[in-house]
């Protein structure tokens, strides 16, 4: 695992609603959950307002539980307050690690001020406009506009490989069934693909090599259903081990034990 990443074992997620790209939202907790375990998501808004009316059924989908805050004045958002009362409720039962606050809004620098002044590790998560002060104010300040970029510059990559592959084939049937087994057409495997590419990203070694093991809690952490079994694989490692032309994988052992890694190419 990067030095600057941590195994938090009780994670916090606050969103504010009205402050947050919704087309972002799935990609922030795969962020998120390469700090650790979350335990605790929450998004605040107006659900009656128009504005909102898309999120219902990607918040149920995440497992977000959504905290209805209605405007008690017109033009005055009070979200922000619903947001730093929970934190502080939060904050004091002395049970959590970290806190990560989804806003571009300038107003929740002093609450990120003040949960770090209490221990807690500070993660915020919006976009490039996010005043710098609130970027200041945290641990670890994540901008939405990267997210998933390394990745899909990775897979963008491959897919041209595989393209240039099938041209020089003889067999065009080869080269569907290889389109085939990379997965991209099946939401599925590609999403595991997707995790495997983010794992490879945040915690690989200096040699690019990420243990098997990092990547499979990871990925149970954003996928608890996941299942190699799914998939036709008996293990990850057998899964890794289907797509050679995605990853290079090795063993290491010493003494009883032994240890698997893996490469995105």
């Amino acid at each position: 695992m990067n030095g600057d990443i941590n195994d938090f074992q009780k994670m916090v997620v606050l969103i504010d609603a009205d402050n947050t790209q919704l087309s972002k939202l799935e990609s922030v907790l795969h962020e998120v959950s390469t700090y650790g375990r979350i335990v605790v998501k929450k998004a605040y808004g107006n659900w009656k307002k128009r504005a909102l009316a898309q999120w219902e059924d990607k918040i149920k989908r995440l497992a977000i539980k959504a905290e209805q805050q209605f405007d008690y004045v017109a033009g005055k958002n009070t979200t922000d307050i619903a947001i730093v009362i929970d934190a502080m409720d939060l904050l004091n039962t002395e049970m959590y690690d970290a806190f990560v606050i989804v806003s571009s809004d300038s107003d929740f620098t002093p609450l990120a001020v003040r949960l770090k002044e209490s221990g807690i590790y500070v993660i915020g998560v919006g976009e490039k406009k996010t005043p710098e002060a609130f970027c200041s104010a945290c641990d670890n300040f994540i901008y939405l506009e990267y997210l998933d970029q390394a990745v899909t510059e990775k897979k963008e990559e491959s897919s041209k490989n595989k393209k240039n592959a099938g041209k020089n084939s003889k067999k065009a049937s080869d080269s569907d069934q290889l389109t085939l087994k990379i997965g991209y057409a099946d939401p599925d495997i590609s999403e595991i693909h997707t995790l495997l590419h983010i794992a490879c990203d945040k915690f690989q070694d200096d040699d690019d090599f990420t243990p098997l093991t990092a990547a499979g809690n990871y990925i149970k952490r954003v996928k608890p259903e996941f299942n190699t079994k799914t998939y036709g694989f008996s293990k990850l490692s057998d899964l890794i081990k289907a797509f050679p032309e995605l990853y290079e994988m090795k063993r290491y052992s010493a003494g009883n034990t032994s240890t698997i890694v893996y490469r995105c190419r």
